[in-house]
């Protein structure tokens, strides 16, 4: 068996919420919001804005393929390339999603921490 002790722990046990110096218990504080987060969030808010653009021309070719591919039977390949667009559709789907919501929240704390009377960075 070893003589050393275990170090003494610094703060409140896991699990145990942060409490005032009074005792009144205390939410957490956000982190502050830096340059490079708001960097961040404009570039994710225009990489959704470009994904849904993308889709957006995406679906309008998938159309302008099939309309091809049912004037002439030569041209039936472009029913298939109209089929692949609608899969890479279906495939950006949730990464809009995804990048959406992410960038909406981001935004949402940029604005409040700026409201809040915090100056940028």
């Amino acid at each position: 068996m070893s003589d050393q002790q275990p170090p003494p722990r610094w703060g409140p046990p896991h699990g145990v919420p942060p409490v005032a110096p009074h005792g009144v218990y205390e939410p957490p504080r956000a982190r502050e919001v830096t340059a490079s987060y708001r960097r961040w969030t404009v570039v994710l808010t225009w990489a959704a804005v470009v994904v849904a653009a993308l889709m957006a021309f995406a679906l309008v070719m998938s159309i302008v393929f099939l309309v091809w591919a049912d004037q002439d039977t030569r041209n039936a390949a472009y029913g298939y390339l109209a089929l692949v667009l609608w899969v890479g559709i279906a495939a950006a789907a949730p990464v809009l999603i995804a990048a959406v919501v992410t960038a909406r929240d981001m935004r949402r704390r940029v604005r409040e921490w700026s409201r809040a009377g915090n100056t940028p960075f």
